[in-house]
């Protein structure tokens, strides 16, 4: 293995707008490269040091579907039971139709919204945190909307389309959290804890940091094109209230932290001291493309070509089509920062990739990193 030409692209982009950028490469249980360059704080030229804590956003996404996979597992769901079953507010959802005269009318939906929906991003919901029944939830709640009224709030909202019947990167995955609460009866923080980020030991890994994890947590930006350089923007629009454990984009992590929990689901579910977060069948349904003739259409993000979409992740199912060096199954996802999950239990590697830009250039860096990746191994 020679990782110089992954040295390398790290070294552009952070010469180029990335303020800084940091991977981690496990292959077959052993970290065979770490690299990271920039600066954790542009204004005061601060290279980026080891233990960062940044932004995870979607990333967090992976580890709210594991989570609730345990409780399938364990047989306190199954994902073709109506979400209704548990959050009783979704039992009667509208829809809303655009007539062909450009009316919009509100109709009562004929399907149910089912917990596959939720890990699939079939659901019908949007992704408008700014809604007007959560903003009025974040009022009634004095700015705190715990995760269970969140649930509520948007379950007020009507639906894009009936469940089941289209694609749409949405809030899925913040209810799939209030319905971890639900059903485990812990709150979703506290589960993650005890049932992922405790056996796994992952200490830096959380909604809430305490004092001398906040110290760690660096600056986060934003590049503006006109000033043609990064603006500092601190902050994570999607948790819109202060007890909100978003299940979507509310997890803080390192990259030495988080790449202990993306290796266990690289070990089919296990790590390699034998904790087992999860069996390796749900691993392999997690990676198979749930995608069907109604959906795939609308997952169109031109650098997710040739890839599905799993249970809440991406998954590899043509290399014709994606032009990736990964083999299929490969599997993973993203934040709205940059990080990036390489998951690849068929080749025992895992790659953690971070960084900290709010507008990230995903499409430009995710398709090249992975491909260099691969031609170092």
């Amino acid at each position: 293995m020679d990782f110089k030409p992954l040295a390398s692209f790290i070294d552009r982009i952070t010469s180029w707008r990335i303020p800084w950028a940091e991977v981690m490469i496990i292959h077959q249980n052993d970290t065979v490269f770490h690299y990271r360059n920039g600066y954790a704080n542009l204004e005061e030229k601060t290279p980026i040091a080891d233990g960062a804590i940044f932004n995870l956003y979607s990333m967090t996404k992976i580890m709210t579907c594991v989570a609730a996979l345990q409780l399938v597992e364990r047989g306190h769901m199954l994902l073709s039971d109506p979400v209704s079953d548990y959050l009783p507010e979704f039992a009667e959802m509208n829809v809303k139709k655009i007539m062909p005269n450009g009316e919009i009318r509100l109709e009562k939906a004929t399907r149910a919204i089912t917990v596959r929906d939720l890990f699939t991003m079939t659901a019908g919901f949007s992704y408008d945190v700014g809604s007007p029944s959560i903003k009025e939830a974040v009022e009634s709640t004095n700015g705190k909307l715990p995760t269970r009224d969140f649930a509520k709030a948007l379950a007020k909202e009507p639906l894009l389309f009936e469940p089941g019947t289209h694609w749409n990167y949405s809030m899925c995955h913040d209810v799939l959290g209030a319905l971890i609460e639900v059903v485990s009866g812990r709150r979703f923080g506290t589960y993650l804890q005890e049932e992922i980020t405790g056996p796994l030991g992952m200490n830096d890994t959380a909604f809430d940091l305490n004092d001398k994890q906040q110290s760690r947590l660096i600056p986060q930006y934003a590049y503006n094109d006109e000033l043609e350089k990064a603006i500092r923007m601190d902050g994570n629009g999607f948790r819109v209230g202060t007890e909100l454990e978003s299940g979507g984009a509310g997890l803080l992590s390192t990259v030495r932290d988080y790449a202990l929990f993306l290796n266990a689901l690289t070990g089919q579910g296990t790590t390699p001291e034998g904790v087992r977060i999860l069996s390796q069948a749900s691993v392999e349904l997690m990676r198979t493309d749930h995608l069907n003739e109604m959906t795939r259409p609308d997952y169109s993000w031109d650098h997710m070509g040739g890839y599905g979409f799993g249970l809440g992740v991406r998954t590899h199912i043509s290399k014709s089509e994606s032009g990736s060096l990964s083999p299929h199954g490969e599997f993973g996802w993203s934040g709205a920062a940059g990080c990036m999950a390489i998951i690849d239990p068929d080749s025992g590697l895992t790659v953690m990739y971070a960084q900290h830009l709010l507008n990230s250039q995903e499409p430009y860096i995710q398709r090249r990193l992975r491909n260099v990746v691969y031609s170092c191994l």
